[in-house]
């Protein structure tokens, strides 16, 4: 079985003076540091005192799982002759607080709308388990997560 090595580096931000003195005495922010590209901004979600306008760690769990699907699917796509034109994805999930400072994902569900051009609906339908299947990021989550595609068919003519 061949791996791959991934690496971050975590850089919190909010020492605002006194550091952690108290629960309300100190920032949320934080930068994610991978080498050779941009940085990230973080915050906690804004119902733990962080900031409104920075993504929080809630956020890029949703986005990780959502993409990594999209990318997987994509490439059984392209490998199974479906010429997919558009994709976006309206994905959500539901937090839920344990009432001890804690809490997990209850469930995630992904709501991609599909455009393919021509061909089989129903198979590239179908396609989105087997992605779910392979993606590295949904293989590695405990939380159920759900798929309710939507696939579009659009007529067009690539020979010319």
């Amino acid at each position: 079985m061949r791996s791959h090595e991934y690496r971050a580096r975590l850089v919190w931000d909010g020492n605002l003076g006194d550091g952690t003195a108290s629960y309300a005495a100190y920032g949320r922010q934080y930068r994610v540091v991978i080498e050779g590209k941009p940085e990230l901004s973080g915050s906690a979600n804004p119902a733990f005192r962080g900031e409104r306008g920075k993504h929080d760690p809630e956020d890029f769990f949703l986005a990780a799982i959502s993409s990594c699907h999209m990318l997987s699917y994509l490439a059984l796509c392209a490998r199974d002759g479906i010429r997919v034109v558009a994709y976006e994805d309206e994905a959500s999930g539901t937090l839920a607080l344990d009432g001890k400072g804690g809490g997990r994902f209850e469930e995630v569900t992904l709501r991609p709308i599909v455009t393919i051009a021509g061909g089989d609906a129903n198979r590239a339908a179908n396609l989105h388990q087997r992605a779910h299947e392979l993606c590295f990021i949904a293989s590695s989550c405990s939380v159920p997560i759900r798929h309710e595609a939507t696939i579009r068919v659009e007529e067009r003519d690539f020979a010319s």
